[in-house]
C-alpha cells in the first residue's frame, strides 16, 4: 500500500483524533449504528479540504490514543480505501494493503473484524462521507454490509445543504427559528401571513421538514441561517 503524500494526509482528517465530541445534533439516529458495530464504529460526514462536517467516534478510547500517537493514518488502509472508492468492503480484503499491520494491533483491542464503507457525491467536486464498522465475533455478512453502506448513504444524505432555498425563504426560517409568531414576521418583513406561510410551506418542502420550526431547526444545524 503506497502512504499519503504530505497534502494528502493534512487534508484528510485524523479519524481517532478527536474522539466523540462532534455528534450528529439530532439529524440522524445514532442508535442504528450499535447493533451494527458492537466493538466500535466511527463515521465521518461530508470531508471538507480538513476536517468533515459532523463526526462520530465510538472506537475504543485505549484504541484512539495508540492510532494517534503513532500517527497511524499514513499508513492506514481503510484510509486509502475509502478515499478511492465508492461502496463498501471488509477489513479482510484489505489485507495485502496492510503493510504496517494495523489491522493486527487493532485486533488488540477486539476490534477483530470490520467494514469499511465510502460514498460521493455525483458531481465532480462532492463531498465524501466513510465509515468504519469493527465486530470482535465474526465476519459481517452480505446483508450486513448492504445495510452499512444504507446508513452511510442516509447519513450522507441528511446533511445534504440544500442550495435552491432564496434569501426570503432563509430570512423567514431566521425569524422562526427566534421564536417570532405569523403576526409579528409579517408585521416585521412586510408581506402577508399568507406569503409567510407559502415561504415555510417552501423550504419545508426544500429541506425534507414536516413543520416550519422543523425546517427552521434543519437550517440551523446545516448552518444556514
Amino acid at each position: 500500500m503506497g502512504t499519503l503524500n504530505a497534502h494528502e494526509s493534512t487534508r484528510k482528517t485524523n479519524y481517532l483524533r478527536r474522539g466523540s465530541s462532534m455528534l450528529f445534533n439530532g439529524l440522524i439516529d445514532v442508535a442504528q449504528f450499535r447493533p451494527l458495530a458492537p466493538a466500535g464504529y466511527y463515521i465521518a460526514i461530508r470531508v471538507g479540504f480538513a476536517f468533515p462536517t459532523y463526526e462520530l467516534n465510538h472506537l475504543p478510547p485505549d484504541w484512539v490514543r495508540e492510532y494517534t500517537v503513532s500517527g497511524m493514518i499514513v499508513h492506514d488502509p481503510l484510509i486509502s480505501w475509502a478515499y478511492k472508492h465508492s461502496g463498501v468492503a471488509r477489513w479482510s480484503e484489505l489485507n495485502e494493503n496492510d503493510g504496517q499491520g494495523l489491522f493486527s494491533l487493532a485486533a488488540n483491542h477486539d476490534l477483530n473484524y470490520g467494514a469499511v464503507t465510502s460514498c460521493i457525491d455525483a458531481d465532480e467536486r462532492g463531498q465524501r462521507s466513510y465509515a468504519f464498522f469493527c465486530r470482535s465475533d465474526r465476519e459481517y455478512t452480505d446483508s450486513e454490509l448492504a445495510k452499512l453502506h444504507d446508513v452511510l448513504v442516509m447519513s450522507h444524505g441528511a446533511y445534504a445543504i440544500p442550495k435552491n432555498l432564496t434569501s426570503a425563504e432563509l430570512e423567514t426560517l431566521s425569524l422562526v427559528k427566534n421564536g417570532m409568531l405569523m403576526k409579528e414576521m409579517a408585521s416585521i418583513l412586510g408581506i402577508s401571513e399568507s406569503a409567510i406561510k407559502q415561504r415555510l410551506r417552501n423550504a419545508r418542502t426544500k429541506l425534507n421538514a414536516k413543520t416550519g420550526s422543523q425546517a427552521a431547526v434543519k437550517a440551523t444545524m446545516l448552518g444556514m441561517i
